[in-house]
């Protein structure tokens, strides 16, 4: 199987995430972990799963992956398994009843990347996830690296 993990980090959370589950995934020469501006259409050449991953911001990925995604030709993704994930915060840890509401309004960034990849022809190999991080600039929840690798672990087996 080879696999694509693509993500985009602000404060680094998501990049840890992000190389759990490609380690997770396969082995190195099966897998490649790549931060947003090293992506291309290229890279997605003999593809069988393609991870996407973003902060939440604003309720909504990072404009630089919903970009890369929006980018795509139509169809692109056809054959291709594809699952996402975001980096977040939890409205419980941070006591925020408004945050919860515009949580429920809005969502989360994974949702929204994991509608896009279906939309480009991919086909969904796992619910989108979220990984909790203690405050906006992290760190990661503990036992955070681990759900992640579980997570793709249960993409490979496909």
């Amino acid at each position: 199987m080879k696999a694509l993990v693509v993500y985009d980090s602000v404060f680094g959370n998501t990049e840890k995430v992000a190389q759990a589950i490609g380690a997770a995934l396969g082995a190195p020469e099966e897998v490649a972990v790549v931060r947003i501006g090293d992506a291309s259409l290229g890279r997605l050449a003999g593809v069988d799963v393609l991870v996407v991953g973003s902060p939440t911001r604003a309720f909504r990925p990072m404009p630089t992956v919903s970009d890369l995604i929006k980018g795509l030709p139509a169809g692109a993704l056809q054959g291709v398994r594809t699952a996402a994930f975001d980096t977040r915060l939890s409205p419980q840890d941070v006591n925020s009843a408004i945050l919860g509401f515009f949580v429920r309004l809005f969502g989360w960034a994974a949702e929204k990347l994991d509608k896009a990849l279906v939309g480009k022809g991919g086909s969904q190999a796992a619910a989108p996830e979220g990984f909790y991080v203690v405050a906006s600039e992290g760190p990661l929840r503990d036992g955070e690296l681990e759900r992640a690798g579980a997570w793709a672990r249960q993409i490979a087996a496909g």
